[in-house]
């Protein structure tokens, strides 16, 4: 194989790459690193203004796959109409799990038990007693149940929650018990003490937390997004935050970044981390891990993991 693969991350720093692709690094830059209609493998660039990774798309006349270093998709979706069709278009499932489930159980704890709250009283020099709700006995509720919500479900359990219930597109039995339908979330909603979402952005998930969403949720719930900012309708939180029934931690928002005077960063109960549920330490070797075992099925025409669709299925 002589034709190019285009890698965020450079190349000789990557151990167990194949031989025979001409590998270029690329990571958003204005300037190409070869002429992008030789690119038949594109890992698009990680944590980048989603404009910058599916600019050279209209340009890959001869791309087969595209890889993301991100569990979602949904930024790389618009430029996907640019190519042909049989394009396989893969995520970064076992790359991000550990991580945004470690931030999603630090979220819950830190909002719950009052943190924020301690960090202000101790630059004041406050010693800011009293009592501060558990994560143990409450009832939690996961919207969204994929690779990431089984890993936050994981790291749920030794902290002794009453019960986790769990919720994705279409009902099924998973390792830890039954996965409901979207369509049980107005049983659901009124009983969890708990709300994380963790689902993909979707037409179907868009602002899926509306106002009718998030009135079925009791009054002191916490809700708590690791998923993507427009799953959550903002207007319709700020009403509820701003009112005090219920509390919020955000790491995604709509809009993303938001701007420094957004209402949200004020909103009483509200604790907002950037978008940080993946970047980490463990992004970096396992991301490698991925693209080393995915370029070798590429070279070695074996079936490419993580596959979302193929273009031919997409609305041109």
């Amino acid at each position: 194989m002589t034709a190019d693969v285009w890698l965020p991350i450079p190349p000789d720093e990557i151990e167990g790459l194949p031989k025979g692709p001409r590998y270029h690094f690329w990571d958003g830059a204005q300037e190409y690193p070869a002429d992008p209609a030789d690119c038949v493998f594109y890992v698009v660039p990680y944590m980048k203004a989603a404009d910058v990774g599916v600019r050279p798309l209209p340009l890959m006349s001869s791309v087969e796959v595209v890889q993301t270093l991100s569990a979602g998709v949904d930024h790389v979706q618009p430029g996907l109409r640019h190519l042909g069709p049989g394009v396989r278009l893969c995520n970064a499932r076992g790359v991000h799990e550990a991580s945004t489930a470690e931030l999603a159980l630090a979220l819950v704890l830190a909002s719950l038990r009052g943190l924020p709250d301690f960090v202000r009283a101790q630059e004041r020099g406050e010693w800011l007693g009293g009592f501060r709700p558990a994560l143990a006995d409450r009832n939690v509720l996961v919207v969204g149940y994929g690779a990431i919500g089984a890993a936050i479900e994981d790291r749920l359990v030794p902290f002794e929650p009453a019960r986790v219930a769990r919720v994705a597109r279409s009902a099924r039995t998973a390792a830890r018990g039954p996965v409901h339908p979207f369509t049980d979330l107005p049983a659901l909603l009124p009983e969890a003490d708990v709300v994380i979402l963790s689902t993909p952005l979707t037409e179907a998930t868009h602002h899926l937390v509306d106002a009718g969403f998030l009135a079925r949720m009791k009054d002191g719930t916490l809700l708590v997004n690791v998923a993507r900012g427009p799953v959550v309708d903002t207007s319709a939180l700020l009403t509820e935050v701003e009112s005090g029934r219920i509390t919020a931690a955000l790491d995604v928002t709509d809009p993303e970044p938001l701007p420094p005077d957004h209402p949200l960063w004020r909103a009483p109960g509200v604790l907002i981390s950037p978008h940080v549920g993946g970047p980490t330490s463990a992004f970096r070797p396992r991301a490698e891990r991925l693209l080393v075992d995915q370029l070798n099925r590429f070279v070695n025409r074996e079936e490419l993991r993580n596959v979302i669709l193929v273009t031919e299925a997409v609305s041109m």
